[in-house]
């Protein structure tokens, strides 16, 4: 692999130091577990435990055996330094916001809810209080994502014009029932994680316009069959979010092309990029080439927690910016018709 670009791996926090005391807010989103999980496993967090005001949401995951339940009151007043945000999209920016003010750096997992000026407020209190809040959007660490979007920074594909993302994902009647709440429907959910990644790369958007259909044949009124279009002085950002695709999840794709190739990944789970070159540029090779990463030994959703760790106790600089989070937050409801 000949790739430079590579992720950051491996424990940040000497065995010497304490671990940072951690707990999980809401336990209603789908990454929820995969979040209780990897802070019970990584050595660097002591996971205190978990909180769920929501009598409603279930409790009984295997994930959760032998955790301690908090009361909202020992979420805020222990002395938990760090708080994951892993409720129902409709409560997250609500337990942020009490988290922020109660002095914890927070994990806020995707998407920040429907307010942007909510959104807007909990940035500017967290920036206020000299704490960070990071977004749950986990394509940012996949190493071959990352290394596509780096490679396409460094210029090596020339000057990128498209930008393609595609996330399909067959839906439960239930499932489909609880997103046609928010306008957008599957744009809102999936398409967030695709606009992160390209403004990620190009940056805010001069327009945005959007389609949002519902074409399955449920008569539920989610909006199943979705694209978005950014455009930017040189370039067109398309992202594309659909139910009908039963293997939708084996195809999700991102694509970068400009002026010397194309550079993409598929499926998103993968730990390979294929890269086609006119002329080498970099570390890549003219012509097709297929690059292969080590796969990962940490649990999922390590790194955004390791990258934590670092911003907590060596006061790293976080990955993206809240300026970033704000403008990406910003195009997401754009996209998906809420009047900004």
């Amino acid at each position: 692999m000949a790739m430079a670009v590579a992720v950051a791996a491996g424990s940040p926090v000497a065995a010497k130091q304490r671990p940072i005391r951690v707990a999980v807010y809401g336990v209603g989103h789908a990454h929820a577990m995969g979040k209780v999980e990897a802070l019970r496993k990584l050595p660097e967090f002591e996971l205190v435990g978990v909180c769920e005001p929501d009598q409603s949401v279930p409790r009984t995951h295997q994930a959760l055996a032998g955790v301690r339940w908090l009361s909202e009151k020992e979420v805020l007043d222990e002395a938990i330094e760090f708080i994951a945000v892993e409720s129902r999209v409709q409560q997250n920016l609500l337990y942020a916001r009490r988290a922020i003010d109660a002095g914890k750096f927070v994990h806020l997992d995707k998407a920040p809810g429907d307010d942007l000026a909510q959104f807007r407020d909990l940035l500017a209190e967290a920036t206020r209080k000299k704490l960070v809040v990071q977004m749950g959007y986990q394509w940012r660490y996949q190493p071959a994502m990352q290394a596509a979007i780096e490679a396409a920074r460094n210029g090596w594909l020339g000057r990128v014009q498209h930008f393609r993302g595609v996330i399909d994902k067959p839906m439960s009647a239930k499932d489909r029932v609880e997103l046609a709440k928010f306008r957008g429907g599957m744009m809102f959910e999936l398409g967030c994680h695709l606009i992160d990644r390209a403004t990620a790369l190009l940056g805010r958007p001069k327009k945005v316009t959007s389609h949002l259909w519902h074409h399955g044949a449920l008569n539920d009124a989610l909006a199943d069959n979705t694209l978005g279009i950014l455009e930017y002085d040189h370039a067109i950002a398309e992202i594309y979010v659909g139910s009908a695709n039963p293997f939708g999840s084996e195809y999700r794709t991102i694509q970068i092309t400009g002026t010397n190739g194309i550079m993409s990944v598929q499926p998103f789970g993968s730990y390979r990029m294929m890269s086609h070159l006119t002329d080498a540029a970099g570390t890549l090779p003219a012509g097709r080439k297929e690059h292969v990463f080590p796969p990962d030994t940490l649990p999922g959703f390590a790194p955004d927690m390791l990258e934590m760790a670092r911003v907590i106790r060596d006061g790293a600089k976080p990955s993206y910016s809240a300026e970033h989070d704000l403008m990406t937050q910003e195009v997401l409801l754009r996209v998906c018709g809420y009047a900004i």
